[in-house]
């Protein structure tokens, strides 16, 4: 997910988990002018304005590792002589010769970002992380210099303090709150001693996040699991197939490789009968950045939570998470705590009768056994089948990924009323031979609104999980520019000639990423920094637009079997319905447990916190069930520290969520169903188009007519519907 700030490569930085506007003083203007000129000797092509059809594209083609940190660095200090400019105009501050030129600066560093992204997220090599490593602390000095530029901060106040006399138009106001809010948060009204200490913490934590994210990489990397051909009892046939493919990829020909991501080891501790094989794969998977080695994170865990803590200090705040929620939809640790709070225990309970009913049928069986967490998944599939007579292999027939993708094309033209077509073969660069580019225009009018780039397969070097970002963000301030975005996953790459097969999880996921491109794409917002969001509503967009997976239209179109080509049948549909509350304790519970467990870590004094001790006794307190882990255990926790995106924020999945089956009852309730074409365009309006150019909460408000409570969610889930809504309200 991608959030801007200010200019793309401020997005790209929080990615990094270095805060933009950080800290120290601006370069000089005799330091400015002496880096312009050896920027404009330094002829590099990361640094170029993008060329070619639809308003200039990445030249992914042509990118070399060579050039990105000499991009990087030039395109740095470019942005700091354009701050410089800025600061030092001897005019009086307004918000065009201040703010608005603040947005146009910095677009060669952009773009240099956009490449660093690239390496950073779909295409990591030991070569780019020892360059990462090198960048990461000069990233953070650059940031800083902007955020604690005296003069800058002192103009931005200027106009920000006559905007609360004499507001400006919407959108400006919206911009010049953001930007002074951020500014303040980031420590802009400090003493000099502070902004100092201030700017060495946010080099330290750049290092270490960077630091925490390649172990968890490295451990995904190196530690793989070789199957025999006796091993692969209960396997379905596409990823036996998959797992060879990845075997021989690795250079293991004749074994089956299941790899430590979760596209990998989900299926396995599903199907394999292979009980000591499950325990292998799920501690392997689980033990990712603990494992005693150079790539433990345990202390980098520790250093992370005790200069958070310290710099907010400097601000004044009791508690990270009391500094982070403040501008959030959620305001406080207290009102996110209450929502995870009031959803625990029903959580707790259906894990209960779940563990129960697997317990019951491994005792049928004479399994001998007691329910252990490698033991959850393939058990509740057995319990699957047998209550609802629903076999998940067999939904997954069904669930072609080329046909997945036409799906999310016809969802997109049913509300948004987007067509996407298939670019001309090599007319847009791509950087590997997976990526996929699609035009997406308006089905009405024909108009050009971007291009969405898909890397749909897993890989050596490429993060795991799923996500989506931006190239180019839509703007019209200074000539209007078109959306570059883009959907990444890590579904297993099929066997030469076999179809990509995915789970019914993993189809969520996949429509789920696919809302936050549409929310990238839908953007009609007139300056930069409104292409933002605030963390625990930008889920929001994407959470509700996995509800159009199960609607009829695209089930009766577009699941269809992939030998046959037959369509799924109407009671197999029923089944998946019907079980649509199935595993519910787990899935809330295991995520659940994570964003408890993120809230507790930022809001206790760090220096009580050993993290392999603390999760435990955290974890017994909270009466965590035995036969379930976090999702994220600490040191694989990329979310919370592997920057500062999700950091305490990981609850606003859940926060999210709220809304999101608040605003599917909409369309349920609504003559035309989830294609009601009253309700898309109000969703379009209010929910995807403004971005954050206005409070989630207006926002909501306007599409709904009143906020929205927990009620929703807790039908949607199964659980039962709390007496009172007191605390869940998303206003609070």
């Amino acid at each position: 997910m991608n959030y801007k700030k200010q200019t793309l490569s401020f997005a790209v930085i929080l990615s990094l988990g270095v805060t933009p506007y950080s800290n120290l003083n601006a370069q000089s203007t005799s330091q400015s002018q002496t880096a312009m000129t050896d920027i404009k000797q330094t002829d590099n092509s990361l640094l170029s304005k993008w060329t070619g059809p639809y308003g200039g594209v990445p030249a992914f083609d042509k990118m070399t590792l060579e050039e990105l940190q000499p991009a990087i660095e030039k395109g740095m200090s470019m942005h700091l002589m354009e701050i410089d400019k800025i600061a030092n105009n001897t005019k009086p501050a307004t918000f065009e010769n201040t703010i608005v030129a603040m947005e146009k600066a910095g677009k060669p560093l952009d773009r240099a970002f956009t490449y660093y992204g690239i390496w950073s997220s779909n295409m990591s090599s030991p070569e780019f992380r020892d360059i990462q490593n090198e960048l990461s602390p000069k990233i953070s000095e650059y940031s800083s210099k902007i955020s604690q530029n005296e003069k800058l901060f002192k103009r931005i106040k200027t106009i920000y303090d006559a905007s609360l006399k004499k507001p400006l138009p919407a959108d400006q106001q919206r911009v010049i709150q953001l930007i002074y809010e951020n500014f303040a948060m980031e420590g802009a009204n400090l003493d000099a001693e502070a902004k100092k200490r201030y700017a060495e913490i946010n080099k330290e934590l750049a290092q270490l996040y960077t630091s925490f994210s390649n172990n968890v990489l490295a451990d995904e990397e190196n530690y793989v699991t070789y199957l025999e051909k006796g091993q692969l009892g209960g396997l379905p046939e596409s990823f036996v197939k998959a797992a060879a493919k990845a075997a021989t990829d690795r250079g293991e020909p004749g074994k089956y490789a299941i790899t430590n991501t979760r596209s990998s080891m989900d299926p396995f501790l599903t199907y394999s009968n292979e009980r000591e094989l499950r325990e292998k794969v799920w501690k392997t998977y689980y033990s990712r950045g603990d494992n005693n080695d150079e790539f433990d994170n345990n202390e980098n865990i520790t250093k992370i939570l005790k200069l958070r803590d310290e710099r907010v200090e400097l601000l004044g705040y009791e508690n990270y998470a009391e500094w982070r929620l403040q501008n959030r939809m959620a305001k406080n640790p207290e009102n996110a705590m209450a929502l995870m709070n009031a959803v625990w225990p029903a959580a707790l309970a259906r894990v209960e009768e779940e563990v129960e009913d697997m317990q019951n049928l491994a005792d049928a069986e004479g399994a001998d056994i007691t329910i252990k967490p490698w033991d959850y998944r393939y058990y509740a599939e057995k319990v699957r089948k047998e209550k609802y007579d629903l076999d998940s292999d067999e939904v997954k027939q069904y669930l072609q990924l080329d046909n997945l993708t036409q799906a999310l094309f016809f969802t997109a033209g049913e509300l948004f009323n987007y067509n996407f077509n298939p670019v001309k073969e090599g007319s847009v660069p791509v950087f590997h031979e997976d990526v996929k580019v699609w035009e997406v225009t308006d089905k009405t009018s024909g108009e050009h609104i971007g291009l969405w780039y898909l890397d749909p397969y897993a890989r050596k070097g490429k993060r795991s999980g799923a996500w989506a970002t931006t190239y180019r963000s839509h703007t019209t301030f200074d000539g209007k520019e078109t959306v570059l975005a883009s959907n990444n996953s890590n579904f297993v790459k099929p066997a030469p000639g076999e179809p990509a097969l995915i789970s019914w999880d993993d189809a969520n996921t996949f429509f789920h990423e696919f809302g936050h491109a549409l929310h990238f794409l839908s953007s009609n917002v007139k300056y930069p920094t409104l292409n933002g969001g605030v963390r625990d509503y930008t889920e929001f967009q994407s959470q509700l637009l996995e509800r159009w997976l199960s609607t009829d239209k695209v089930i009766n179109q577009f699941l269809l079997h992939h030998e046959t080509g037959a369509p799924i049948p109407a009671d197999l549909v029923a089944k998946i319905k019907k079980a649509s509350t199935f595993n519910q304790g787990f899935a809330t519970t295991e995520f659940l447990a994570s964003a408890l467990m993120d809230m507790k870590y930022h809001t206790t004094d760090p220096k009580d916190i050993e993290p392999r001790e603390f999760e435990k006794e955290s974890l017994k307190e909270l009466n965590m069930p035995e036969e379930i882990v976090m999702r994220h255990r600490s040191p694989q926790f990329g979310h919370v520290f592997s920057g500062e995106g999700y950091a305490t924020g990981y609850y606003g999945y859940l926060w999210a969520d709220v809304l999101t089956s608040d605003a599917a009852e909409a369309f349920a309730e609504s003559p035309g169903g989830f294609y009601d074409k009253e309700v898309a365009a109000k969703l379009v309006k209010y929910l995807f188009a403004p971005r954050n150019s206005m409070d989630p909460a207006e926002a909501y408000k306007k599409f709904r007519g009143r906020d929205a409570t927990i009620d929703a969610l807790m039908r949607d889930r199964g659980f039962p519907v709390p007496e009172t809504q007191q605390t869940e309200k998303t206003e609070e």
